[in-house]
């Protein structure tokens, strides 16, 4: 049979249409494993850890086959119990695939110390900033005599005066006591009195 008979007799048809048949099947097969092996249209809601302990938080997520990675532990904050996650990401609700690891932060255990910053004769706007800054709060305020308004004169805790550079537990409250601006004189009255009775008698000629 001649090349040209080949191509038109009803075998080499047949055998394109099997041919095709075949590429149909394996590309079908193909496209059905690739969207199982990625979990295609399968995925997980991530739940809410907030509060939860690092174990209370792997055990809930194994279960969803999800892992987890502790990214950091952040400064204490007293709305959360201590050593609890208290910021995840992807955030709860997100929607996510198998296997998928959540990123965590962990509450510290307590407070950190800080230093207390040198507030002394600065003014009460400078000061409250620079005690956020480290961590500090604003506590109560009291004013004395003193030239300078709303100048800082002294820096008080549970009426203990404080110096710059002492340790303080951070989130704790700062009393700072501040001039009112005015300044009072008190007048010195000599009250030396000139003692008559020893000054020298002047003979009377």
């Amino acid at each position: 049979m001649s090349l040209r008979a080949y191509l038109t007799s009803r075998v080499f048809f047949a055998q394109i249409l099997a041919a095709m048949a075949i590429f149909a099947a394996i590309a079908y097969l193909f496209f059905h494993w690739i969207t199982y092996t990625t979990h295609h249209g399968q995925e997980i809601t991530v739940p809410d850890l907030a509060r939860l302990s690092a174990e209370q938080a792997e055990e809930k997520l194994s279960a969803i086959d999800l892992d987890y990675i502790i990214l950091d532990t952040v400064d204490f904050r007293p709305d959360f119990p201590k050593l609890t996650i208290v910021d995840q990401e992807p955030k709860a609700g997100a929607k996510v695939k198998e296997g998928r690891k959540i990123y965590i932060k962990i509450n510290a255990s307590k407070y950190t110390m800080v230093s207390l910053p040198d507030l002394i004769e600065k003014t009460y706007r400078q000061a409250v900033p620079t005690l956020e800054a480290v961590g500090l709060l604003e506590g109560e305020i009291t004013y004395k005599p003193y030239l300078g308004k709303d100048m800082v004169l002294e820096l008080r805790q549970n009426g203990k005066k404080l110096k710059a550079g002492d340790k303080i537990l951070k989130s704790s409250k700062i009393d700072l006591v501040l001039g009112d601006g005015k300044i009072t004189y008190e007048e010195t009255v000599d009250t030396t009195e000139v003692d008559t009775t020893k000054m020298p008698e002047v003979d009377a000629q």
